[in-house]
């Protein structure tokens, strides 16, 4: 017992140690002229080292703000332990050298072994959020403090799973695409992505509903108008996004229509490439979302969606998950300084817009960073609203004429 106390101080003041670096965010350009140009794997190798335990011990000192009731449940004690873990792992080449072979092979494996490792992050965290809630029921101010956490949680995942698939798509034995610079598209085609992620959610929805909307696509480059949209940029973050969007665009279709004797109206997809950004709008006619619901929508702690096994999600993307699809696609595309919107008219339906960098160069990492200002976050009550809310419970006074 006294040497596990040992080692897990000195894995604390390593954690301490390296959360007062602030992370190095890169942008789209730099990976692509990385691994086109000067591809070289002791580089890769000096730089991940110490930037991987820089974001895994940005997150872990991060986690330790949330409420004890909170980070005490079993799914996030799991899921602390493997981060531990994994900056564990990382820490080992702290002070190896590149020159050996061996080295490198060895750093291989274990960035393929971190990501193994990782994979259920996201259902895993869910359970545990789903635990609390049943276990202490919603606290406004928690809730709070979870959105905020989750939100760098989940962009800080996307962040190191970037730079581990970078280093083993370049230097491994994982067979990347031919003209991909690791998991890079450097002429990604975007209405081939779009017709890709909706033909996934068109054979899920027809699983489901034993049919499915047509999808209907138009595109429009403004700087050659007779060539095709194509953009720099990394098509399977490209493509969660856009199956999240047709799953729920189908799902919302179907379930309004389905009875209707004129079919199922189509779902529409309109890709657009201006000087500055790259936007996807898809809209349906599903009957939309209330103005009150929208947020609600991309906040963790409202999901209503039925929890699914998470013993089989890795096998069968459900219809409907833990809710957490929309807000994480919403981080996949702030992650290079993008954005996702939803503007929806009730009783009619929805658009949902993606918005990302037409400049490869200006598509810089969005990274959470550990510091006073999100102590600050955390600390913080909520304060009183400075506007007048009928919701709040405040009485309506009584007025008597004279």
């Amino acid at each position: 017992m006294r040497l596990i106390n040992i080692l897990m101080k000195n894995v604390n003041a390593k954690i301490e140690h390296y959360s007062r670096f602030s992370p190095s965010p890169m942008s789209i350009q730099q990976f692509l002229d990385f691994g086109r140009e000067n591809a070289c794997e002791k580089t890769s190798y000096m730089f991940l080292r110490k930037e991987l335990a820089v974001r895994i011990a940005n997150t872990l000192r991060e986690v330790t703000l949330l409420p004890s009731s909170l980070v005490n449940q079993p799914s996030l004690k799991r899921v602390q332990t493997w981060y531990i873990q994994s900056f564990e792992e990382v820490l080992q080449f702290e002070d190896q050298s590149p020159e050996s072979g061996r080295t490198l092979n060895d750093f291989l494996d274990t960035l393929n072994r971190i990501r193994s490792r990782h994979n259920d992050v996201v259902p895993t965290v869910a359970q545990g959020v789903i635990e609390y809630k049943e276990a202490h029921g919603f606290d406004p101010f928690i809730s709070n403090n979870v959105q905020y956490f989750l939100d760098r949680f989940y962009t800080n995942r996307i962040s190191f799973r970037m730079l581990m698939n970078q280093h083993t798509l370049l230097f491994g034995d994982t067979a990347a695409h031919p003209k991909h610079i690791g998991g890079i598209d450097p002429a990604c085609h975007v209405t081939e992505v779009v017709k890709d992620a909706y033909d996934v959610a068109k054979m899920l929805c027809e699983q489901y509903y034993m049919m499915a909307p047509q999808l209907k696509v138009k595109e429009f480059n403004s700087r050659a108008e007779d060539k095709p949209v194509q953009v720099v940029y990394v098509p399977s973050h490209l493509f969660h996004m856009l199956f999240e969007l047709f799953k729920n665009s189908m799902r919302a279709t179907v379930e309004l229509h389905e009875d209707n004797s004129r079919g199922l109206p189509p779902v529409k997809c309109l890709v657009t490439l201006g000087k500055e950004d790259l936007s996807i709008k898809i809209s349906d006619s599903g009957g939309g979302v209330p103005l009150r619901k929208i947020d609600r929508l991309f906040n963790y702690m409202y999901s209503s969606a039925p929890t699914p096994n998470l013993e089989t999600t890795h096998t069968a993307a459900p219809l409907a998950g833990f809710g957490y699809g929309l807000p994480i696609s919403r981080l996949y595309a702030r992650y290079f300084q993008g954005d996702l919107n939803l503007y929806s008219m009730e009783g009619v339906g929805t658009d949902a817009v993606i918005y990302l960098k037409a400049l490869s160069s200006e598509s810089f990492e969005r990274l959470p960073v550990f510091n006073k200002s999100a102590l600050r976050h955390y600390q913080t009550g909520p304060e009183a609203d400075d506007w007048s809310n009928p919701t709040s419970g405040t009485q309506v006074p009584k007025y008597k004429s004279k």
